[in-house]
């Protein structure tokens, strides 16, 4: 089928330096987001789709879907994502491919309202947003391809809402040792919670 191309950088954005530099490890929720967006194709014409993701626990924190590839499609994907958390997110390092969507201003403005470090990869270098690109492959090849062909946006739409509800809570992820990103992330924060505990004499 067509090919699109969703990286294109725009020259006039002052592009972030990549704080990544390939090394999508986390210790803890919220160090690492990494955020990207691929296209699907409907009766109706094309859906894009923007995710982003916790490294530390591969929960699906944000998403969004659109017909075309603005600013606006990541932005409240980005939005998502904060509102989901609920808390304080400085020193978070939200890394992204050089696309005009995630170098534009308003983008990073609302990076540095939460006190978060852009990153950008390089332009056309999957390997820089490898693990964001795993995640397009994945919804893809378990969503998107086996139960198409897709009538509607709209159609579309819910079945990605119940995949991601799907993908957090109940799918095993074998790179965070066969449990699903919820689990990892209350696993955390019981053993946070356990630490801050006063020892009693």
């Amino acid at each position: 089928g067509q090919k699109v191309r969703t990286t294109r950088a725009d020259l006039g954005d002052v592009r972030a330096p990549d704080l990544v530099k390939r090394d999508f490890t986390a210790t803890a929720p919220d160090q690492l987001w990494v955020a990207d967006f691929t296209y699907c194709s409907t009766w109706q014409g094309w859906l894009y789709v923007a995710f982003v993701l916790d490294v530390y626990s591969r929960r699906i924190v944000g998403w969004n879907s659109a017909s075309s590839m603005t600013t606006d499609l990541t932005l409240t994907a980005l939005n998502m994502a904060v509102w989901s958390r609920n808390r304080p997110l400085a020193g978070l390092r939200a890394h992204s491919d050089a696309g005009s969507q995630y170098t534009a201003l308003r983008y990073t403005e609302r990076l540095a309202d939460i006190a978060a470090a852009p990153s950008i990869g390089t332009v056309a270098d999957s390997y820089d947003n490898a693990m964001a690109e795993s995640l397009n492959g994945i919804f893809k090849t378990e969503m998107y391809k086996p139960m198409g062909p897709w009538k509607t946006r709209d159609q579309l739409e819910y079945a990605i809402y119940e995949y991601v509800d799907w993908y957090n809570m109940r799918r095993l992820h074998e790179q965070i040792g066969m449990i699903t990103p919820a689990e990892k992330e209350a696993n955390y924060f019981a053993s946070t919670r356990n630490q801050n505990q006063p020892v009693l004499a």
